[in-house]
């Protein structure tokens, strides 16, 4: 996935960049409502996401600040793993870019990349119950909650996208 526009810029992680992936998780503020992992674990996630590169469509990739080039966040699609007729998005923002409206921005630009597969398949995400600024973005994008569902013990807010 390659998206830009004034705001963001979405792209590929080069290997080089596995430091500032890292450095991404190791606020609290921004981990509190992911599953706990341990460094390892967000290393090997980005090792899987230079390997997905070469057989896509679906990875995880880095969101950059149109203004500096930084490393705002990380964004991914992959089919649902709760539903393989669905196509889940995430994404996590560094916390001193929360309240700029990247994360719509992200969105957005997830919503378009999933419908540009035409995999016809709904987009759907997932959110922590106490997340309500990630919920605020996917409804403002036009999602609608419709459940709850339980993941490795862990109940989540579940939300499929209306076209």
């Amino acid at each position: 996935m390659n998206y830009k526009n004034d705001t963001i810029i979405i792209r590929e992680f080069a290997p080089q960049e596995l430091p500032l992936f890292s450095a991404l998780f190791e606020n609290e503020k921004v981990t509190r409502y992911l599953p706990y992992k341990t460094p390892d674990e967000y290393e090997e996630m980005f090792d899987k996401a230079l390997s997905d590169y070469k057989t896509g469509p679906f990875s995880r990739w880095g969101v950059f600040s149109a203004q500096n080039n930084d490393l705002a966040g990380m964004c991914l699609v992959r089919v649902f793993l709760d539903n393989p007729d669905q196509l889940e998005i995430g994404y996590t923002l560094g916390e001193e870019y929360w309240g700029r409206g990247l994360g719509t921005e992200v969105c957005k630009a997830l919503i378009e990349y999933c419908l540009s597969l035409h995999q016809q398949k709904d987009i759907v995400a997932v959110t922590d119950p106490e997340n309500t600024g990630s919920q605020k973005v996917l409804m403002k994008n036009g999602f609608r909650r419709v459940e709850n569902l339980v993941r490795e013990g862990r109940e989540l807010a579940y939300f499929v996208w209306q076209k």
